[in-house]
């Protein structure tokens, strides 16, 4: 399973949107949340997801402003679940709280850690690389990337926008979204091998 931990970045000076972001994860997750998103210590959340599409959709939106460091642990949990993840446990917890503490100290504010080293450090370096692109997104590439997300064909995002298709097919290349749609398969399967070497399906 996947267990991520996030921590608000620089809490002290910021206003606190733990509850805000619990919101917008169950809204965005559902049904692919195994435990509703939790919050942990202070300014800290906590979800557990079982599938590696949930999970990489997670922490694409958890890393898009910058606003948390995310660590993603992937391996066993304790079975039978509690009711709240905060009080779940396991080698994936165990993970996800390593991850978050590598994350606070690398520039994508990402890290993955698994009992399945090997496989997670590969994984981790793809998760990088679409992060890294992502961060040099400007604010016109992420509108059309959000319409492009919610269904609409280009012609009917760049009506949207009030802007030509060209214009359109301009943004998207800019902000490399047909790159990011093609990596996303394969980055969920490469999670989803991570789990499985992980030794998926045993409790701990």
């Amino acid at each position: 399973m996947f267990a991520i931990t996030a921590d608000q970045v620089d809490s002290r000076h910021r206003p606190d949107i733990a509850a805000a972001t619990m919101l917008a994860l169950e809204s965005l997750l559902g049904a692919g949340l195994v435990l509703p998103v939790d919050r942990t210590a202070g300014d800290e959340i906590q979800l557990l997801l079982d599938t590696a599409d949930t999970a990489l959709t997670a922490i694409l939106a958890l890393t898009r402003d910058g606003e948390w460091s995310v660590g993603c642990g992937i391996g066993d949990v304790t079975i039978p679940l509690p009711k709240n993840a905060r009080e779940a446990g396991g080698a994936a917890f165990v993970a996800a709280r390593e991850a978050v503490n590598d994350a606070k100290r690398r520039d994508t504010r990402f890290a993955l850690r698994s009992p399945a080293t090997t496989e997670a450090a590969d994984a981790e370096a793809f998760v990088d690389l679409l992060l890294n692109l992502r961060g040099r997104r400007s604010t016109e590439g992420w509108e059309i990337c959000d319409l492009l997300l919610a269904g609409n064909s280009q012609a009917e995002a760049a009506k949207q926008l009030g802007i030509t298709p060209q214009a359109a097919s301009k943004r998207a290349r800019s902000a490399a979204l047909r790159v990011e749609f093609a990596a996303r398969s394969p980055l969920e399967r490469r999670l989803a091998a991570v789990d499985l070497s992980a030794g998926e399906g045993r409790t701990s």
